[in-house]
């Protein structure tokens, strides 16, 4: 069943393939506690009592920022399924017309 044009579907082809891709790769940055992603953290307004907390709480949301990356990135791979899908049915229904 076609649910969008040719150059919808093309467009979520496009859009979802780099939002894989991007959030992939952030995922993994996140992952590797990359200190160039440490603005991205959700540590404003708190207090640390000491150097371990502070740790602790980084790498708490370091790991909760990967996983974050990598759930977005598996809805971003079930929308390039699903534009793909209507890509292909768009494509074949304008062949045998």
């Amino acid at each position: 069943m076609k649910v969008c044009g040719p150059k919808y579907a093309l467009c979520g082809v496009i859009i979802s393939a780099w939002g894989v891709i991007q959030l992939a790769l952030m995922g993994i940055f996140f992952y590797c506690k990359s200190v160039a992603l440490i603005e991205d953290l959700p540590l404003e307004g708190k207090t640390f009592d000491d150097v371990g907390d502070f740790y602790f709480k980084v790498n708490k949301g370091f790991q909760a920022n990967a996983v974050n990356c990598w759930i977005a990135a598996i809805l971003y791979v079930i929308t390039l399924g699903f534009s793909g899908y209507q890509f292909y049915l768009n494509s074949r229904s304008s062949l045998s017309v």
